[in-house]
């Protein structure tokens, strides 16, 4: 507040300064757009009230169940007793949704999670716009899609804007920890090469279509399960997988597709679901016509939700598989199963019964009579306790478990604003690090060609 015995003279320059900063802060300001927001994961980017945004957002999408879902897990954000948000969901439901967002550019950040089927278009269109775009997985779907995406990230460049996927498993503890310790050579070695049999990095991802967010049982549109509008498992969780292989193995380093790229195997198989679990989980009392070319039965449904990669990076074997259930068994959910051979130990990430259904890393040494892995290990987990403070290790069975904080478990949906909170310092920098464009097309290139090659081995 101004005080009264300021000279007059200078309190309109005062005033003056105020409002050009007020200004300046909204012209700096993200505001974000969300698109048709299908997918459960348009609300986690909301979950937390981010410094930078604009609380109004602008939700573009027809009218329907799919939007009336999302604008009730805002509302449940709004609502909640603990650290409430404070979002005001504008929203506009007519036909011409996408053009209307287009011609209005009401915000500057636009967030896309649903329907898969025309999200590369929209993606395109988009960045041509001049907008930003913050996509949740997968960009690309197919094969036409990935060409597209290509298009999109030139257009994005030329535009000026930044594009980027959500890839919330960079943030999990236990992987963090695993691409630490893989860069200290005193105690990982060097990455193996592996064989097809017995690749040097496989990461495996169990998923449930019946499950719990944010304290209740997830309510999925009918069209999650068809893959034409999803995408296949081999193109959709997967991509968290093929990402994590890059991620680790080289960071930092720009990938070519071209050159460092060799897919060895790619298979696809089916999870069935019958009409009463397709029921429970949709809260439809039939399936929809566009089920009708993928059904085993007139009452079970073949969900090609299961897939596998066998692929080498530069030189390096690589396997990535994601299997979908129905629903996990009391007291389990999604797991994670991750290893990365080294030359000197192996980091490998759990999440079984002994675990407690919940990750645990793992450093096991390839050779148990090496009398000085124990304090290669206690070395390097003092420089990283620099970084991660509290955290430790133990004697487990085949070597040594790291020991993690409950602050650092903060769990899957808060990964979606730690991902967000790092895509607006990139904005605000005007610019991705070096090696993230190139990689993302690396990415969907690995995806959406194995599930071409999945098919035409289905074919044969």
């Amino acid at each position: 507040m101004i005080k009264k015995f300021l000279p007059l003279l200078i309190l309109p320059l005062v005033i003056a300064c105020k409002n050009n900063s007020k200004q300046e802060d909204k012209a700096s300001a993200v505001t974000f757009v969300t698109l048709d927001p299908g997918h459960f994961h348009a609300a986690l980017v909301q979950k937390t009230q981010l410094p930078g945004v604009d609380s109004n957002v602008y939700v573009y999408a027809p009218e329907g169940e799919d939007l009336q879902l999302h604008l009730k897990r805002i509302d449940g954000f709004n609502n909640r007793a603990e650290d409430p948000t404070h979002w005001d969901e504008q929203v506009y439901t007519g036909p011409d949704f996408f053009q209307k967002m287009i011609e209005e550019k009401k915000g500057n950040v636009v967030v896309m999670a649903g329907n898969n089927q025309k999200k590369t278009e929209y993606i395109f269109k988009t960045v041509d716009a001049g907008m930003n775009v913050l996509a949740d997985k997968p960009m690309a779907i197919n094969k036409e899609g990935f060409n597209l995406l290509k298009d999109a990230f030139a257009k994005a460049k030329e535009k000026n804007v930044l594009l980027y996927d959500i890839m919330t498993e960079r943030f999990e503890i236990n992987t963090m920890l695993q691409k630490e310790f893989s860069q200290i050579e005193s105690v990982f070695g060097t990455l193996e090469k592996g064989t097809p049999d017995n690749p040097a990095v496989t990461k495996e991802s169990v998923h449930y279509f019946y499950k719990f967010v944010s304290g209740n049982i997830l309510q999925r549109p009918s069209w999650f399960m068809d893959v034409t509008q999803q995408g296949e498992g081999i193109v959709d969780v997967t991509t968290h997988l093929v990402d994590l292989v890059q991620w680790e193995c080289f960071p930092g380093v720009a990938l070519d597709y071209n050159k460092d790229v060799e897919l060895v195997a790619a298979r696809r198989w089916p999870t069935t679901m019958t009409l009463s679990q397709f029921g429970a989980i949709t809260k439809q009392t039939a399936f929809p016509e566009y089920f009708k070319n993928t059904m085993a039965n007139d009452s079970t449904l073949n969900v090609f939700s299961n897939g596998e990669i066998n692929y080498k990076l530069r030189g390096v074997h690589a396997k990535v598989s994601v299997t979908w259930g129905y629903k996990a068994p009391e007291g389990t959910g999604d797991t994670h199963y991750s290893i990365m051979r080294g030359t000197r130990a192996n980091l490998i990430i759990r999440q079984g019964q002994e675990e407690g259904f919940k990750p645990v890393l793992y450093i096991e040494p390839v050779k148990k009579d090496d009398a000085t892995f124990e304090q290669a290990l206690k070395t390097a987990l003092s420089q990283l306790q620099k970084k991660y403070p509290g955290i430790d290790i133990k004697k487990s069975t085949n070597g040594w478990q790291a020991v993690i904080p409950e602050k650092y478990n903060t769990g899957h949906e808060a990964h979606f604003g730690q991902v967000t909170e790092a895509y607006l310092k990139y904005l605000k920098e005007g610019k991705l690090p070096d090696w993230e464009v190139p990689n993302m097309i690396t990415k969907y290139y690995i995806t959406t060609s194995a599930l071409e090659m999945a098919k035409k081995n289905d074919a044969q």
